[in-house]
């Protein structure tokens, strides 16, 4: 205790402020590649990690989580900086970055592990999501079949599977349906600065 003491005081330890704290969510809309890079787009996002979560089996695989069988969905968590970025911010991102009408999948890829799902770490987190899903259901014509669900375990995806997108530019799958997502996002971002 004295030696930190003696540490912060010279300096050489800090304390943690609010402004460096970062905070997460968790977020699934189809493809956890197409949140991944969505995501990076973001100003005050410091870190985008692809991942499982919703579902009952633990330390899933990919092959597992695609094979239908785990309950999980593919999902992002998504760390913040929250005094440059907010939850709410990040929530209205959500709806424009998939399509939340959709049932059983996101575009051509179907199945539950695509399915539109927000996992909420506590209270404050249900009620934005809650309140976000609300002020977004004016948008569309067909009803949000979005899950918000307790986060119960996130499970970090494979490394291939983390930025991929960034690392894979010219892959069939990115050139096609990622690829025109991030340029209409970056448009529409652009615009509104």
């Amino acid at each position: 205790m004295r030696t930190s003491l003696l540490l912060l005081i010279a300096g050489l330890l800090t304390v943690p402020s609010a402004a460096t704290r970062a905070d997460s969510v968790v977020l699934g809309g189809g493809c956890f590649w197409c949140l991944d890079a969505a995501y990076r787009l973001k100003a005050g996002v410091t870190a985008v990690t692809c991942g499982y979560a919703g579902g009952s089996a633990k330390n899933p695989t990919y092959k597992q989580v695609c094979e239908g069988d785990t309950g999980h969905a593919e999902v992002v968590k998504i760390d913040y900086d929250p005094a440059k970025v907010g939850l709410d911010e990040l929530l209205a991102f959500f709806w424009k970055v998939h399509n939340p009408t959709q049932v059983g999948g996101q575009g051509n890829d179907h199945g539950t592990q695509y399915r539109s799902i927000i996992l909420y770490a506590d209270a404050a987190q249900k009620a934005a999501a809650e309140k976000s899903r609300d002020e977004a259901a004016a948008s569309f014509t067909k009803p949000l079949t979005t899950e918000i669900v307790p986060l119960s375990q996130f499970w970090p995806a494979e490394d291939y599977h983390q930025d991929y997108f960034a690392k894979n530019p010219t892959a069939g799958y990115c050139t096609f349906v990622i690829k025109p997502k991030i340029d209409k996002l970056k448009k529409d971002l652009a615009t509104r600065h």
